[in-house]
């Protein structure tokens, strides 16, 4: 018996999903330059409350794991809200996530991921009570790069449609959303 599979995919589609791909890529990448970020979580008030925080590791698809205290404020607000914002800059990059936030208290994984400088606030070091995990799971994101020969580009672009009165392009290079 033999079975033929017809597959519907134009070229388009091909591109597109190849396209996206590197963008995904392409985010993830600008993601492993930061150390640190804000971490914008909903007050019990619904404004928008961000802060920042250190990085504490970086799954490859892209989730983020922040180290805090039990008692912080935002811990009350990700319990009553999980839905999360985390922005991240530099002078040529900027990027930004959004997805849920969720609290662990998994002492190995603490343990795995302590770093000496978080002393200061966890005075007990990894074993301290207070810490707890965390962890952003990412569901969409969106960057800006203007670094390196794109962002050459993008002024050249940008200067010409500025003489001309009009907007430049978005340059998919330079700017796009994600999904994560």
């Amino acid at each position: 018996m033999h079975y033929r599979f017809a597959w519907a995919l134009d070229s388009s589609n091909l591109l597109e999903i190849i396209m996206a791909n590197d963008a995904k890529q392409h985010f993830l990448d600008i993601l492993t330059d930061f150390d640190t970020a804000m971490l914008v979580s909903h007050a019990s008030d619904r404004s928008l409350h961000a802060r920042p925080m250190a990085i504490a590791d970086l799954d490859s698809g892209g989730d983020l794991w922040f180290v805090t205290s039990s008692s912080s404020g935002k811990v009350d607000e990700i319990l009553d809200d999980a839905e999360v914002a985390v922005t991240m800059q530099s002078s040529s990059r900027f990027l930004s996530l959004s997805g849920k936030a969720s609290l662990h208290r998994d002492r190995e994984l603490i343990a795995k991921l302590w770093k000496e400088p978080w002393k200061v606030w966890f005075p007990k070091g990894e074993d301290d009570p207070d810490i707890v995990l965390l962890k952003v799971t990412a569901d969409d994101g969106e960057y800006w790069d203007n670094s390196g020969f794109s962002g050459l580009k993008y002024l050249f672009a940008a200067g010409k449609a500025y003489l001309k009165g009009e907007r430049p392009e978005v340059d998919l290079q330079v700017n796009q959303r994600v999904s994560l």
